[in-house]
């Protein structure tokens, strides 16, 4: 994949990358993301109707393409230079997507959230994809990668660490339809049972997770968080960090926003599509009596992905990568230097 050609390189012709649920609200930035870079999107999802909606209003190539027809996925992605999987519910669509890449063998990348969905790519394909030396990425979104990358920044030179926190501050949390779907389908398998990794396993737990305090940096202050409110940045840190525990933690009112059936979906306040809502990711490691603290804020965390993601996109076809195989996102990009190139969507604030 070295020296391979990007969208970005204007002396050729625009690099086609194909979008999988390119419809969905995710969908929708992480296709104008490639454009804006220089890509050529190439649409594709299960609903042929809103594929060709979309292609009507942007000009792009619409390939429709249910994912229970392989013959279908292999002509969405014929002559792709990788794809991107933004559909869920993420547990029905990451097997037949990556199954499809490897078959055309291109790059995979996806935008998971699902707690075991993302467990299932790393279980399902480790192997598969290190010995086809093929690149898939899960989880690289906003719960995932970005939590894993900044994880991987502030570990640093340690080769192993106590514990490691990832804080959610989110000024409020109005779920996408896709979000409440892979959110029923994830409830659904767990059953009456939440996940958690501590002493460097994970634990089915059915009691309530607790409600705690967590001093995030000003101007945020402290807030109410649910702990071990466990989401894929701790399926990806884990993937490649040697830490005993990893906690992710959600602000309080975030939490009753994306548990009630009220609250409503998230609404444009831009000309870009993005929301109002802001965000902070308060990051902290800890090891043999030490501390790391790294934070980073923004504005919503849907569109926010699409940098994340296509960013990754890029760095994966020009070979700046450190492996190959299924892989996150802080064991396959160098952490620090990915995240400063994610300015100005991300700012990043190093402990005082």
């Amino acid at each position: 994949m070295a020296g391979a050609a990007t969208g970005t390189d204007t002396a050729a012709v625009p690099v086609p990358v194909a979008v999988y649920g390119a419809y969905g609200h995710t969908g929708r930035f992480v296709v104008a993301e490639l454009a804006a870079r220089g890509y050529r999107p190439v649409l594709s999802g299960r609903d042929a109707a809103k594929l060709t909606a979309l292609a009507d209003t942007t000009g792009h190539e619409a390939r429709p393409a249910g994912t229970d027809d392989p013959e279908a996925l292999d002509r969405a992605l014929a002559g792709t230079t990788a794809v991107i999987n933004c559909a869920g519910p993420f547990a029905a669509t990451t097997a037949p997507v990556i199954d499809a890449a490897l078959r055309a063998g291109i790059p995979y990348l996806d935008v998971a959230a699902e707690l075991e969905a993302n467990l299932d790519t790393f279980a399902h394909y480790a192997e598969r994809a290190r010995e086809a030396e093929a690149v898939v990425v899960p989880a690289m979104a906003f719960f995932g990668g970005l939590g894993d990358l900044l994880v991987t920044a502030a570990m640093g030179d340690w080769t192993r660490a106590d514990e490691a926190h990832i804080a959610y501050g989110l000024s409020n949390w109005h779920p996408t339809e896709g979000t409440r779907r892979s959110g029923a389908v994830s409830r659904e398998r767990r059953g009456a049972h939440r996940l958690r990794y501590s002493a460097g396993a994970w634990e089915r737990r059915t009691d309530t997770a607790p409600t705690v305090r967590w001093d995030f940096p000003e101007p945020m202050g402290p807030r109410q968080v649910l702990t071990e409110f466990t989401m894929a940045d701790v399926v990806t840190v884990t993937d490649h960090l040697d830490i005993r525990d990893v906690h992710t933690h959600m602000a309080a009112d975030a939490a009753r926003d994306i548990a009630s059936p009220e609250t409503p979906a998230p609404t444009a306040a831009d000309g870009s599509g993005r929301s109002d809502q802001t965000f902070l990711v308060d990051v902290i490691v800890r090891s043999g009596g030490e501390e790391r603290r790294l934070t980073a804020e923004g504005r919503d965390i849907y569109a926010v992905t699409a940098p994340l993601v296509v960013e990754a996109l890029d760095r994966v076809l020009t070979g700046r990568v450190r492996a190959v195989g299924a892989a996150s996102a802080g064991r396959i990009f160098d952490a620090p230097d990915f995240l400063a190139a994610l300015a100005p969507h991300i700012t990043l604030r190093p402990a005082a």
